[in-house]
């Protein structure tokens, strides 16, 4: 009988700690850009925050390696975790110092991590399957960023995926006077932020994404569950911040996004 006892108390054990546990381990991916990206010496520290970034299956593109669908590591990792430094820095979210990359593909992960990004959404492919996950995902509380994209055919292709994910679900301009742009900084003196391409061409668009237009998807009670950066690289921004070429306004005003949308995410 004790033995017994005994072991239904490990059994339960096992089964609290798996539900508790049960986030899949941190885990680093070769980027388009980046390979054996240094580790930050806290990487493994608990903390209250993770910066989710988005695996999705994405449309070939012929700049890419050939075949090549990852359009989803764009600036993976190096963007993210700048981000996260200016997070840590400028806010008081404990956040954790490394990403955690979210694969659609898996039934469950998403779930995990309220926090997620998406870049270059203008090449993604998504699913039936994926497009009910993280419909559920969105109407449980769930929150997406996406930036990185440009123009009309891109549009379009971003569209597609939305389609999916909320069929007769609008999507609209967000208001200068939204939550999202007053969480911590006030940001009705937005400007379109150019990704790294400015430093040789001079222009702040790309394709014929002249304008930088911040859009989103809201639920049923005027929560922003989608927030769309459309015509403009936000994630560009972070990624070279520390590079003195790359002009401070552009990097300054992406970090204020970037913390604000995370804040609203944590918030609302």
């Amino acid at each position: 009988m004790r033995l017994r006892i005994l072991l239904s108390a490990s059994l339960l054990a096992l089964l609290l700690f798996g539900s508790l546990y049960g986030q899949k381990a941190f885990r680093q991916y070769q980027g388009q850009e980046y390979e054996d990206f240094p580790l930050p010496p806290d990487w493994q520290e608990k903390t209250e925050f993770t910066f989710g970034r988005l695996m999705y299956h994405g449309i070939p593109r012929r700049e890419y390696r050939p075949g090549s669908t990852n359009s989803w590591t764009i600036d993976y990792p190096r963007s993210d975790r700048h981000l996260l430094a200016g997070i840590r820095r400028l806010t008081r979210v404990h956040a954790r110092s490394v990403e955690q990359v979210i694969d659609l593909d898996d039934p469950d992960e998403i779930f995990n991590w309220p926090w997620t990004y998406a870049v270059e959404v203008g090449h993604w492919n998504i699913t039936d399957e994926q497009a009910t996950r993280m419909r559920e995902f969105f109407l449980k509380g769930g929150f997406l960023m996406v930036d990185d994209f440009h123009g009309t055919r891109e549009w379009d292709i971003f569209m597609q995926g939305i389609n999916k994910i909320f069929p007769g679900r609008s999507v609209v301009d967000i208001p200068d006077s939204d939550p999202l742009f007053h969480t911590l900084y006030d940001l009705d003196d937005r400007y379109q932020v150019p990704g790294a391409q400015f430093l040789y061409t001079g222009r702040v668009y790309e394709k014929d994404g002249y304008e930088a237009r911040w859009r989103g998807v809201y639920d049923d009670k005027g929560r922003i569950m989608i927030a769309i950066c459309h015509n403009m690289d936000l994630g560009d921004a972070w990624e070279h911040s520390d590079e003195p070429a790359y002009p401070e306004k552009y990097s300054a005003l992406a970090y204020r996004i970037g913390v604000d949308y995370v804040i609203y995410s944590m918030t609302h």
